[in-house]
């Protein structure tokens, strides 16, 4: 009998999959992959550890440069599939993987060098040893591999440029209308050959075009705040006119590559990732109010993308601001004709986790819970199974985990939604979707062949040990 139901069940699964690869090329819309999304996590401090200070490229001094070397420098470890088959079960079903790409491309690192008379290291002198335009193909496999571990367990996966943006000095990418002319070609050139190494991916794979892009003073929060007079209306509209061509350039680069990426869903960063929040200052809406949707070919296949780290000491006001900024969105963002998601999220508050326990949960699940009624999608940045607990791999912040799935999926939890097959043993429970297929017919003896190639690429390379 049981094999007989999970013989229908998978005959009716495989004519969707064969449906869904005859289709590829008709992706969902924008505003359908944030939804399906459902709740996402930040793969962070992993594919994104760089050295980040010309005078201390530490990573690049004291390691062979592997692939592996990078992975681990921030305190992490190299990532296995079972690390995020542990976060599909747990009920996520997207990851973001921000990535850094700088280190991987054509500069050598040659005037990198221990100087004893110093007792520090040389500056890494970038104008006579540059990064180039092309990317290490070491470090597009790796990659790739772990790419293909998202994508293989059914999850979506959001494949950015990450730390090459950012406050410090080895971000090569700046708001700025003389940044972008500068950055122009090597920024469309690092596209193209992400856009052409995963061209044939399905809709389960979007690409984001920049992470927390700055303006030259560095400014947090809106462009120009960093300056002497707190604001500055030329260099802020030079930032924010930049951030926009930066967007279009990604769009036009991407889509230039064909196949797939015709239809790919894209996600551009606001000023920052500035979210827009609080009421302090009356330029913190600018980020949003100056970001335009790119052009783009295709209909509907673009997202906004904010970031928001908030304080949680007073439960009450941290309530109140999460309602203003989603408010904000709406109007700022949503309202120009694409979804948004919060591509990172978490606090500011000092050992928020550990000292403000009870906070920090009613935060977690009030943030989900209220930017799902929105439509706005949600990936939280980096905790919840770190450093070591992911070689286990184990979540260590269980009760935080709890509070973001039942803040999407409600008190019962990832448990009462999800489909679930039981072949007789409470303890051999196994969920299956369309990417559990192949897991599934070995497990059960059921024929089933995966036509759709980028599942079975993905589920062929995550295979490997």
């Amino acid at each position: 009998m049981i094999q007989e139901k999970l013989t229908k069940i998978f005959g009716v699964m495989l004519l969707m999959l064969c449906s869904h690869a005859a289709s590829a090329a008709d992706f969902e819309s924008a505003t359908s992959a944030v939804s399906n999304m459902r709740v996402g996590w930040n793969l962070g401090n992993t594919l994104d550890s760089n050295s980040g200070d010309v005078a201390n490229m530490w990573i690049e001094a004291w390691s062979e440069r592997k692939p592996s070397d990078y992975e681990t420098a921030w305190g992490q470890v190299v990532v296995k599939p079972k690390l995020l088959k542990m976060f599909k079960n747990a009920g996520f079903n997207a990851i973001r993987v921000p990535v850094t790409w700088y280190p991987h491309m054509e500069a050598t690192f040659g005037s990198v060098k221990w100087d004893n008379d110093a007792q520090k290291l040389t500056v890494w002198d970038y104008e006579n040893d540059p990064i180039g335009t092309k990317i290490q193909q070491e470090w597009m496999q790796r990659v790739h591999e772990v790419v293909d571990y998202v994508i293989s367990q059914g999850m979506y996966c959001i494949l950015n440029v990450h730390h090459d943006t950012g406050a410090s000095n080895t971000a090569w990418l700046v708001a700025s209308e003389a940044g972008y002319a500068k950055q122009k070609e090597r920024f469309e050139a690092v596209w193209k050959q992400i856009a052409e190494e995963f061209k044939d991916y399905d809709e389960h794979l979007l690409f984001e075009g920049y992470n927390e892009m700055l303006d030259p003073y560095n400014s947090w929060c809106f462009s120009s705040y960093a300056t002497a007079q707190k604001y500055d209306a030329a260099v802020a509209q030079s930032a924010y006119n930049a951030i926009n061509s930066y967007a279009q350039s990604f769009v036009n680069a991407v889509r230039a590559t064909g196949g797939n990426n015709a239809q790919r869903n894209l996600i551009v960063c606001t000023y920052g990732a500035c979210s827009g929040s609080g009421t302090w200052n009356s330029h913190l809406q600018d980020p949003l109010k100056q970001m335009k949707l790119p052009a783009d070919i295709v209909q509907n296949h673009l997202i906004f993308e904010i970031h928001s780290y908030l304080d949680i000491t007073n439960i009450n006001n941290v309530k109140n601001e999460i309602n203003q900024m989603v408010r904000d969105v709406k109007n700022y963002l949503v309202s120009k004709g694409a979804p948004v998601i919060f591509g990172e999220w978490g606090t500011t508050t000092e050992n928020g986790y550990d000292s403000y326990r009870s906070n920090m949960l009613t935060f977690a699940r009030y943030f989900v819970e209220q930017a799902k009624a929105s439509g706005i999608g949600t990936f939280y940045w980096m905790g919840l199974s770190n450093a070591s607990h992911r070689s286990v791999p184990e979540f260590n912040q269980e009760d935080l985990k709890d509070a973001i799935i039942k803040g999407y999926y409600g008190d019962a939890g990832y448990s009462a939604v999800k489909g679930i097959i039981h072949d007789g043993e409470p303890d051999s429970e196994r969920y299956y979707d369309l990417y559990g297929l192949r897991h599934a017919s070995l497990q059960h003896g059921v024929n089933i062949i995966v036509r759709n190639d980028t599942v079975r690429k993905a589920v062929a390379r995550a295979d490997k040990p």
